[in-house]
């Protein structure tokens, strides 16, 4: 596959990359670079290309010039060329899009075509929807960080402009590659609700190293700090208004405990001055030099102008002696410095708002706080710089760290999404299915390795079967625990407890099916809900989590009681569903698991009686009654313990739903331990 990604903002070349360079030298250069050249590495990639603008500006780098650019053996950086030399700025490029477009067709014109296109943020997609016109390349996108957000209540003018290009871009990729469930299950819904359904959250990399020595971090504190024997809260971020650091030095600034035992270093880009740099970035600078000297913080903040990658390195390994890092932006759509923090064995500190809710989850460990309120913010740092279990936790975050977000993972991940943009999957197989299975996923599919091997086995050759994935996940958290686990592609998904149904169409594409929320939709009443339980005082689940059809909640089940008997009272038709003992689902009266699995069936032209069911908590509850063929795997919760008519196997995870398949007759290798009796 010859693969080719257009990344067109910023100083992008080959590694060494002087990060904060400019505005526009961040974190998704990093993406395309580990992401390239993982491609690079697979033996299933003969050609991976970064196409990205030439300009001619001595002072960002001669390179930036150069037509071709070799980064490693089959990874090649190629510039395109317009009369405009200098450096654009991302809100510059819009108006040189139609050049740029012009060239980049005219390079497909005169080279090698690729297979399939990665465009980065929606200018790179205008560029990569001309060439699927033209030359019929299929593409790919990823947002990195999307308007919607950050420009919600503006009107006219470049936000409204940009976020219609996103819009754009959204709904003409065939495929989107978010990196965590917040921009997958929320930021990209808010553009577009059906492209859900053709969106994959696939965590990026990290190639940043690890393992350096404090020394070059030492020396460049030492000019800044009185006591440089005291352990550093951290921070590495651009110096623009939406990173919020000068929310944070005012946070420093007004906890006494913090400025008495740490101090406080930021990396805010690189400059060679306090003027010189855009507008923004030098307004930013001033009100950190500002805060600084408001509050006499000098000898206790350290505000270095320059460092570099191995410098990077080094203050984290400064910071993993007794300190913390801290990512305290008013929104952020990922959080990749999060990452490299914990994979040096630092605690994190991180805003609530976005993709770090998703990586503190992954990492098991961390503190989130609200961007906007400096007391949260010192709260979260003092929590993190005293928390009497730091070793054990940091420990297993560095693990977690460093086996979940890798960069051959995600292309390996990736390829898969390439290779199924040409796949139909249609709602059917294309042979008679006589009979379905309907299976949770978390601990019913998932949990024992092996086992999940044996049940990829039994779906190769239970061609008569169709396979349904009933889960309380998202779509796209779904098919990331499926890729986790190497589990078959099912012919549907049931998802978010039972509230929505997605069908393949004829390209594989995943899309909502309307009937069904039609279905479901009557009685929803989502806001009169949320206005009745506001009272209660509810705690709710991460953003992520509140559906359409559906608002989560944490609480036991006498709190999922309670808002049952709010409800009643109200007259507000709807399920509550309880699992695990903390999780609380309320869900229109119509839908559920049971129902969408009948629903489901109807589509293949099967009856209740054709179904066999799996699964191991609360929120299976409703289908392991509803259908006379049900498995609870040994696994289950004891929440399942009062089922009554369902068979439960002495085998946990994917091999108790293997013998109850097998005790049903839907194995096609052993005979039915039904008809044996």
């Amino acid at each position: 596959m010859h693969v080719m990604h257009i990344a067109l903002g910023g100083c992008l070349r080959p590694p060494p990359v002087r990060y904060g360079l400019t505005e526009d030298t961040g974190g998704h250069i990093a993406y395309v670079l580990g992401a390239a050249c993982a491609q690079a590495r697979r033996a299933d990639v003969r050609q991976v290309d970064i196409v990205t603008r030439a300009f001619d500006v001595p002072a960002l780098g001669a390179s930036q010039a150069l037509a071709e650019e070799a980064v490693m053996p089959k990874c090649t950086i190629r510039r395109i060329r317009t009369a405009r030399t200098g450096y654009l700025a991302k809100e510059a490029l819009e108006a040189e899009i139609p050049a740029l477009t012009a060239a980049f067709l005219q390079m497909l014109r005169d080279g090698a075509r690729p297979d399939i296109i990665h465009a980065h943020f929606a200018d790179a997609a205008q560029l990569a929807e001309a060439a699927r016109r033209a030359f019929g390349i299929p593409w790919v996108y990823t947002s990195h960080s999307l308007a919607l957000d950050k420009h919600r209540g503006a009107a006219g003018g470049d936000a409204a402009g940009r976020v219609a290009r996103e819009r754009r871009a959204i709904r003409r990729a065939a495929a989107i590659v978010a990196s965590s469930r917040d921009e997958a299950e929320r930021q990209i819904v808010a553009y577009d609700p059906d492209a859900e359904g053709r969106v994959h959250c696939i965590a990026p990399g990290v190639t940043t190293p690890v393992g350096a020595g404090t020394e070059q971090a030492r020396e460049r504190v030492a000019p800044f700090l009185r006591d440089t024997g005291k352990p550093i809260i951290l921070a590495i971020a651009r110096p623009i208004p939406k990173k919020n650091l000068v929310t944070l030095v005012r946070a420093y600034a007004a906890d006494p405990w913090l400025r008495e035992h740490a101090n406080l270093v930021i990396l805010a880009g690189l400059r060679d001055g306090l003027t010189g740099c855009d507008d923004e970035q030098q307004a930013t600078i001033r009100a950190l030099f500002d805060a600084v000297d408001r509050n006499d913080l000098w000898g206790r903040v350290a505000l270095p102008r320059q460092h570099s990658q191995s410098d990077v390195a080094s203050f984290y390994a400064l910071a993993a002696e007794g300190g913390v890092f801290v990512n305290p932006a008013q929104h952020e759509p990922f959080g990749l410095t999060l990452i490299e923090a914990a994979r040096a064995g630092v605690p994190v500190v991180a805003t609530k708002n976005g993709g770090p809710v998703d990586i503190v989850r992954c990492l098991g460990a961390g503190e989130l706080v609200d961007p906007s309120d400096p007391a949260d913010i010192a709260r979260g740092l003092r929590a993190a710089l005293t928390d009497p279990t730091r070793a054990v936790r940091t420990a297993e975050a560095t693990r977690r760290a460093r086996t979940g977000y890798d960069w051959d993972l995600w292309a390996a991940r990736v390829q898969s999404v390439y290779a199924g943009i040409a796949e139909t999957h249609p709602v059917t197989r294309p042979h008679r299915v006589d009979s379905l299975l309907a299976s949770d996923l978390d601990g019913t599919l998932t949990g024992d390795r092996e086992a999940a091997e044996r049940f990829c086995d039994w779906h190769a050759r239970a061609r008569n079967v169709a396979f349904v994935i009933a889960t309380g996940r998202a779509l796209p958290d779904a098919r990331r625990v499926m890729a986790d686990w190497s589990l078959p592609r099912p012919d549907l998904f049931i998802a978010s407890v039972g509230t929505e149904i997605w069908r393949p169409d004829a390209s594989g594409a995943l899309r909502l099916c309307r009937d069904y929320a039609d279905t479901i939709s009557g009685d929803w009443d989502r806001d009169g809900i949320l206005d009745t339980l506001a009272p209660l005082g509810l705690a709710l689940q991460p953003i992520y989590e509140q559906r359409r059809w559906k608002l989560s909640f944490f609480g036991d089940a006498a709190t999922a009681a309670q808002i049952e008997a709010a409800l009643d009272s109200a007259r507000l038709p709807a399920r509550v569903v309880h699992s695990h003992d903390r999780l609380i689902d309320v869900v229109p009266r119509h839908s559920g698991k049971a129902a969408a699995v009948r629903f489901a069936a109807r589509l293949l032209g099967l009856g209740p009686e054709d179904c066999v069911v799996a699964g191991d908590s609360g929120n299976d509850r409703d289908m392991l009654e509803g259908f006379g063929r049900a498995i609870v795997p040994a696994n289950a919760a004891s929440e399942l313990g009062d089922l009554r008519g369902a068979y439960r196997p002495a085998l946990p995870h994917a091999d108790g739903v293997l013998d109850g398949l097998a005790r049903f007759g839907l194995d096609p290798a052993r005979p039915s331990l039904i008809a044996a009796e």
